[in-house]
């Protein structure tokens, strides 16, 4: 949902929420790729949730849920810890949104994780 208020919150948005100076430049000048690609991270994470549920049996069964949860639990814990090879391996700069988006998707990726392993069976 927040990706979906930041397309509707304009320019002031992006820099908020770090999405860079690119984006939001875009934004001031009414073009739409920016908003195209915010909004399709959108239907992603959408998708991805609805398989969460599914696979939670709170949504019906969806097609290929367990190695959609398989690849979405992946996903989110690489992109987790991009933040610490960044620091580690690169010796690179991490910046705000780096940071807290690697710890919002690591934090998801273990949760997926802990359900994926409970729910097992059952998949």
């Amino acid at each position: 949902m927040l990706h979906v208020a930041i397309v509707f919150g304009g320019a002031s948005w992006y820099r908020f929420f770090g999405a860079g100076e690119r984006f939001a430049r875009a934004a001031e000048q009414g073009r739409i790729w920016q908003d195209l690609a915010t909004f399709g991270i959108a239907v992603i994470l959408a998708v991805w949730a609805a398989y969460a549920l599914s696979g939670a049996g709170i949504l019906r069964r969806l097609p290929l849920l367990s190695l959609a949860l398989l690849l979405i639990t992946a996903v989110y814990l690489v992109r987790g810890a991009v933040v610490f090879a960044v620091l580690v391996f690169l010796r690179g700069t991490v910046t705000p949104l780096l940071m807290w988006s690697s710890l919002v998707c690591l934090v998801i990726g273990i949760v997926h994780a802990i359900g994926l392993a409970k729910a097992w069976p059952t998949l």
